[in-house]
């Protein structure tokens, strides 16, 4: 069994504690939320990557990793992440469980205390972040953003989201642009850092055997030198209730030998906060979220239209998303088809397998989620970003009680507001 908490530590700086023993290692992350802006996107993104090179203790990468060995092997990895319009940017640490330490040594303590140092206390040069390392991690970040676009699934569904939410945060990518890194300078950056730590939210989250009070005290003495502000930003998400009139269409050509076909629906206004997510989310599994979904079982195998379709749903920002990869001459029976899986779930054209076997494969996924530490913290991530409280068990509850007819409610409730197709450049 496990015990979740949540406690103040400092004004706008919380602590989620899950108390278990079901796992031989811990879980710290500590994560500061700022509103996704495109101005700041990608110096946010390049803090953590910059802060885990040095402390002014642990100057360079060699002298750190000493310090993680010290711990057993421990690891703290830089994160960044992006949930509806807010942008999470910190570090995630996994080290020995302090029950299974050979001396009986505390380890949580050291732990938190090496994180505080990374977060509070870095390596620096003339009073701001060392030239070597900022220059190094711009272009380490510039090489990510450039990525993006070799995996063009990603990329088609990073294209319909932009276009989507051109003028919404939704549209930043959370690692920001490439123009943006190149302006980036070492002092640029500092002043940005000194900002977010006044200003962003901040969420700490431990899983492991300690007892709360004990992770509390850890993490306060961690974190005893950030600065005090009462006024922490509250991370917010802009939802649009329903598209345009006409849904737009673009297409783009590239060197590339199959089709990206890509649909983007607002679920008028219905999100992770409404009374009918869990339909919601049932309404996605069916549609194309899980391999028994309509969209794989009928477009995908039973007619070969399509390499793969699936469709994701963004809880916060009140969206669905179609990702399906086709021959180029397939764009119109394809999207009709996908089209056409969603006109039946409005007419309640649900089978009972269907539908039971979204429930089981949403459920099972939710509880599997208590399995794994860093899908368990990831999972409060968004709560904590979304300001929600509702725990895995409670939400596995309300799957239980959606409904064929809730299902197709929910369904009738969404409109297509752009098809994005990425097509091959002609011969």
């Amino acid at each position: 069994m496990s015990e979740t908490t949540r406690r103040e530590l400092f004004p706008g700086v919380w602590l989620r504690t899950v108390h278990t023993d079901k796992f031989k290692s811990s879980y710290l992350s500590i994560t500061l939320l700022a509103p996704l802006d495109r101005d700041t996107a990608a110096a946010n993104a390049l803090i953590p990557y910059v802060l885990r090179r040095g402390t002014a203790a642990h100057p360079d990468m060699e002298t750190l990793s000493a310090a993680l060995d010290e711990l057993y092997g421990g690891a703290i990895e830089p994160l960044v992440r992006k949930k509806g319009e807010t942008q999470c940017v910190g570090f995630v640490a996994s080290f020995l469980d302090d029950a299974y330490a050979l001396e009986g040594e505390k380890i949580l303590e050291s732990a938190a205390a090496l994180l505080g140092e990374m977060l509070l206390s870095p390596y620096t040069q003339d009073g701001c972040f060392c030239s070597e390392y900022t220059d190094q991690e711009k272009n380490n970040l510039t090489d990510r953003i450039r990525s993006q676009i070799n995996d063009k699934r990603t990329y088609a569904t990073y294209r319909l989201t932009q276009l989507m939410c051109g003028e919404e945060a939704f549209g930043v990518d959370k690692l920001g642009d490439e123009e943006s890194v190149a302006a980036i300078t070492p002092d640029s950056l500092w002043r940005r850092y000194q900002e977010l730590l006044k200003g962003a939210a901040i969420e700490v989250y431990y899983c492991g055997s300690a007892q709360p009070e004990r992770a509390e005290g850890a993490l306060r003495t961690a974190l005893a030198a950030l600065p005090i502000s009462g006024e922490r930003l509250d991370p917010d998400c802009e939802v649009r209730v329903t598209a345009g009139p006409q849904p737009q269409v673009v297409e783009e050509a590239m060197d590339v030998s199959q089709g990206k076909l890509a649909l983007g629906f607002r679920t008028g206004g219905v999100t992770c906060w409404e009374e009918d997510y869990p339909a919601l989310t049932m309404f996605n599994a069916i549609f194309g979220g899980t391999t028994l979904s309509k969209l794989f079982m009928n477009v995908r195998e039973k007619l070969s239209l399509c390499y793969y379709a699936s469709s994701m749903l963004e809880k916060m920002k009140g969206l669905v998303l179609v990702s399906s990869g086709i021959e180029f001459d397939k764009y119109q029976t394809a999207k009709d088809e996908i089209l056409s899986q969603l006109e039946a779930i409005r007419r309640g054209e649900i089978e009972d397998w269907e539908l039971e076997g979204a429930r089981r494969t949403l459920i099972g996924g939710h509880l599997a989620t208590l399995d794994d530490q860093g899908r368990q913290e990831e999972f409060w991530l968004g709560q904590a970003a979304a300001g929600l409280d509702t725990t895995i068990p409670e939400l596995t509850a309300q799957f239980e009680e959606v409904t064929r007819e809730q299902v197709s409610a929910v369904a009738r409730k969404l409109e297509l507001d752009t098809v994005y197709f990425l097509k091959g450049k002609e011969g």
